[in-house]
């Protein structure tokens, strides 16, 4: 198992020390069956990167724009023909066909969208943050019109999925017909049925204001990180009963990777990785954290 770091420091980084110089690398991909990486470049004018995989390090393989102001997201679909990425700046989404290398290649598919929301200083604009692929259907999560755009794998949009006003849609995580999405706005954890039906609990028991981060799922149950009170919440996937909320290890938990039995949590602010065991699936502290600058990804390949 290799462990990479991407964040808002010098580029991406392993436990070892390795670094590979990048703009901005906020958030890594891998290549389903190549030994190939991507990365996002958190810049006004948005980049992506694909990265070989060799002894040594990482190679650059290609780049290109991501069609969008601000990329935070990026994902490969499971054929690995396809990656698409979210553009947080202006909301633009886009989809990139790779070749058998694992390079870009063709013109990408542009997705442009408009809408605000109720939260006036967070909703002005569209702001697509998370692109996932589910049964040949590519999900958007659009914090600023609470929203999950939906399209076809030749960009043709179909109907969304809409959210209450004012959730602010970040992460999310499929599972068969059920979709558990994270309101960074409201604070709460979504669950839509493939029947309509929907349910939602806090993603936090601590007192004060939440902005969570990531979700995602192992054994039955929900992992979500919490930005402002600095913990990891364990729910109960079937019905969000609450199982343990515990210290992120650092402050400001924007992304975290399950790994067998350990959790790998990215505290942007704090500038760590810190390192926990899960115990009967609740993380616990092993005291051991990787020094990164500004963490804002952890990726396990």
């Amino acid at each position: 198992m290799n462990l990479y770091i991407g964040g808002y420091g010098p580029g991406i980084v392993t436990p070892g020390g390795e670094l590979t110089r990048l703009a901005s690398p906020s958030f890594l991909a891998a290549h389903p069956t190549l030994p190939v990486l991507y990365a996002v470049g958190e810049l006004a004018r948005g980049w992506l990167t694909a990265l070989s995989i060799a002894e040594g390090g990482l190679r650059p393989l290609a780049e290109r724009s991501s069609e969008g102001h601000s990329p935070c997201h990026v994902a490969v679909h499971p054929s690995g023909e396809l990656l698409a990425v979210a553009n947080y700046g202006d909301g633009t989404a886009s989809v990139h066909r790779l070749d058998p290398r694992g390079a870009f290649t063709g013109e990408p598919i542009v997705l442009r969208h408009e809408g605000t929301g109720p939260v006036a200083d967070r909703q002005e604009c569209s702001h697509a943050h998370q692109a996932v692929f589910h049964e040949d259907v590519l999900h958007v999560t659009d914090l600023g019109t609470d929203e999950i755009r939906r399209y076809a794998l030749d960009g043709t949009p179909l109907e969304p999925i809409t959210l209450p006003p004012g959730t602010g849609p970040r992460h999310m995580v499929v599972d068969g017909s059920r979709l558990y999405v994270v309101g960074e706005l409201d604070g709460a954890v979504h669950v839509l049925e493939g029947d309509g039906r929907t349910a939602s609990a806090p993603a936090s028991r601590a007192e004060g204001p939440n902005q969570p981060s990531h979700l995602d799922l192992a054994g039955g149950l929900l992992y979500v990180g919490n930005r402002g009170p600095d913990t990891v919440s364990v729910l109960r996937a079937d019905d969000l009963t609450h199982v343990a909320e515990v210290p992120s290890g650092g402050r400001w938990p924007r992304h975290f990777a399950i790994g067998g039995e350990f959790m790998y949590v990215a505290n942007q602010h704090s500038g760590t990785v810190a390192v926990f065991a899960l115990e009967a699936g609740v993380p616990a502290p092993t005291g051991q954290a990787y020094e990164v600058e500004s963490p804002a990804c952890v990726l396990i390949r």
